[in-house]
């Protein structure tokens, strides 16, 4: 088949990388546009590294767009993380239409933030989704999904690098198969089930000490690394990123309790969070210890 890849970042490049592998007729790759003093996009320079016809369009709303497509004959697009509005026009311009990545369950977790936020509400399990994109927000129908375990210690970083990328190249090529084949599924998705959550983003990860233990735990280690969960001390924002429960912990919500080399315990409503990895407002990321070395931290003094 006639494959154009479209993607980005790390992602993009990896499933291209194993396209190209495997010997695969990659024909294009369409990526976002360059953004002024920043660092080529890695599928960018991967495709032109192996002399493939690379496409930047800031829109796809423009006729244009679909007749350049066209123009390469695709028989498929696989899409590997995507963030502009692709039409449909443009989708289904290829022989076999258009695959796309998304880690999550759909039609669990639509939405830019997928992985964040299965872990802040506390789930055991979630995992990812090949589908057909159409003009919805991850609403088209599912071509396979994987399932993967959110484990007691995952943060939003492990559970995506160590999970959801790599499981996902493979998904990519197992769908590839499957189109090839004929053999790939269009399953509903089933609406009444279907949860959306925009961006995660700092407003949504500020620390409410009254909140339970668990909570507090899991709205920190699924904002680690980004955009990272946070609090205020000494006047300025404190964001919090490794950490570990302390069950048998009491204090009043968001008093300090203790600043020993273990870490530094915050009560909670029904216990603590020992802090061991933090960022201080314009400063970088240090352990724990680093910063109480160097600013005030009485035990009795609040956090929030």
């Amino acid at each position: 088949m006639r494959i154009v890849v479209h993607g980005q970042q790390a992602f993009g490049k990896s499933v291209l990388e194993a396209l190209l592998e495997r010997g695969e007729d990659v024909v294009a790759v369409y990526c976002a546009p360059d953004k002024e003093d920043r660092p080529i996009d890695p599928i960018k320079e991967l495709a032109l590294e192996k002399h493939i016809l690379v496409y930047q369009p800031s829109s796809y709303s423009d006729d244009s767009v679909c007749d350049e497509l066209s123009s390469l004959s695709p028989d498929l697009v696989v899409m590997a993380y995507v963030t502009l509005f692709v039409k449909e026009e443009f989708l289904n311009i290829p022989t076999y239409g258009t695959i796309q990545y998304h880690p999550s369950l759909l039609p669990l977790h639509r939405g830019p933030s997928s992985i964040n936020w299965p872990i802040i509400q506390g789930s055991k399990k979630t995992g990812l989704s090949i589908f057909w994109p159409d003009n919805g927000l991850d609403t088209g129908p599912i071509l396979l999904q994987k399932e993967v375990d959110i484990e007691e210690c995952d943060t939003l970083g492990s559970l995506y690098f160590n999970r959801l990328f790599p499981l996902g190249v493979e998904a990519m090529l197992e769908s590839v198969d499957l189109v090839r084949d004929g053999n790939a599924p269009k399953v509903v998705q089933d609406d009444s089930l279907a949860t959306y959550e925009s961006w995660c983003k700092k407003e949504d990860v500020e620390i409410d000490w009254s909140a339970t233990m668990e909570e507090i735990y899991n709205l920190i280690r699924g904002a680690n690394p980004q955009p990272g969960a946070w609090t205020t001390h000494e006047g300025g924002v404190f964001k919090i990123f490794d950490c570990v429960k302390t069950p048998d912990v009491t204090g009043n919500p968001g008093e300090v309790v203790s600043t020993g080399e273990e870490g530094l315990i915050v009560a909670t409503r029904d216990g603590g969070i020992c802090i061991q990895r933090v960022r201080p407002e314009g400063e970088g990321k240090m352990p724990v210890q680093e910063y109480i070395s160097t600013h005030s931290v009485e035990v009795g003094s609040r956090m929030g």
